[in-house]
């Protein structure tokens, strides 16, 4: 949302010179460090006391510069009907999108786990809903499976606190680290659908 500042005057510049300091951020982030709002401001060649207009400290910046590309959807048109073909697609989908936007990500988990932190950086984004579609066929062959709980567990352990454990600690390479994710998807998926048919009567 934009602040008062930016909503009066010459608008359209304004707008200019917000979003080079965003992308100054990116571009910084890229590079593994983690600006600060005048690290931004040099970069983009604009004034600190300007940048400082659009963004009063780091936190807000970083918040600007995290993933602004939010599909409704990681699943193409002609996704395949079944679940288990479907999780897979979208895990992979899920960890490339989490590898495109790696330093973003981990600058925000950064700030999150700051104990003065007086406000949460990360979002709450749409994997979940994401996950949940990729399910959608355990409607009909096992609809007793709550398909949100289960999406839920799926994205606590394929998000992109995981793949920076695999790929940081575990010593994974990208590739090696979407297949761990997509294994470990699979497993739950199947868990809730044994534990489901283990329940049926007869």
């Amino acid at each position: 949302m934009a602040m008062p500042y930016e909503s009066t005057g010459r608008t359209a510049q304004k707008s200019r010179t917000r979003l080079a300091l965003v992308a100054a951020a990116r571009d910084l982030l890229a590079t593994g460090l983690t600006p600060q709002v005048e690290d931004a401001a040099q970069r983009a060649g604009i004034s600190r006391t300007t940048a400082y207009r659009y963004f009063p400290n780091q936190r807000s910046l970083l918040l600007a510069a995290q993933p602004t590309i939010s599909p409704d959807s990681l699943l193409p048109p002609d996704a395949p009907t079944d679940a288990t073909a479907r999780l897979d697609l979208l895990v992979t989908e899920f960890a490339r999108y989490n590898f495109t936007w790696e330093p973003q990500l981990r600058a925000a988990l950064r700030l999150a786990l700051d104990p003065g932190a007086d406000q949460p950086v990360l979002r709450q984004g749409r994997a979940i809903g994401w996950i949940a579609e990729a399910l959608t066929p355990l409607r009909d062959s096992h609809p007793r499976i709550d398909i949100g709980r289960l999406a839920t567990a799926i994205r606590s352990a394929t998000g992109i606190e995981t793949l920076i454990w695999l790929v940081d600690i575990a010593g994974y390479s990208p590739e090696q680290a979407t297949d761990t994710v997509k294994a470990t998807a699979r497993a739950l998926l199947d868990a809730a659908v044994k534990h489901d048919e283990a329940r049926r009567p007869g």
